[in-house]
């Protein structure tokens, strides 16, 4: 298993502004507010929002949800809506860049259109 987790004060902890920048990257990504707070869409559908400048939920189906927090402790909690699983918060000061961008990117394939999946 590969790391997930910068070392506290690492240069590798992802920035706000590194976080914004790696989710704007996928494919017609394009951000919007979202109640007072930045949100990251593709095709219309909100894949993560920058709650704060520590944080960043990423909309995960309840699989990689789950995966996601085993794979990271420490880095990725549970975020809830009511009772249902609803994303993971990551948490950008121990976040390697590279686990960010992979798990924004799981999430950009669940709400991208199908057209930009190739199918």
């Amino acid at each position: 298993m590969r790391r997930r987790a910068a070392a506290p004060g690492s240069p590798l902890a992802v920035l706000p502004d590194a976080a914004r920048s790696l989710a704007l990257a996928l494919p017609e990504a394009v951000e919007q507010d979202h109640h007072g707070r930045p949100s990251f869409r593709v095709g219309g559908r909100i894949f993560a929002t920058l709650r704060d400048e520590g944080r960043m939920n990423v909309m995960l189906d309840e699989g990689g949800i789950l995966t996601a927090v085993e794979d990271a402790p420490g880095v990725c909690d549970v975020v809830y809506w009511g009772k249902r699983r609803a994303a993971v918060a990551v948490d950008l000061g121990r976040a390697e860049p590279e686990f960010l961008a992979e798990v924004l990117r799981d999430a950009w394939e669940t709400k991208a259109p199908k057209r930009l999946l190739g199918g």
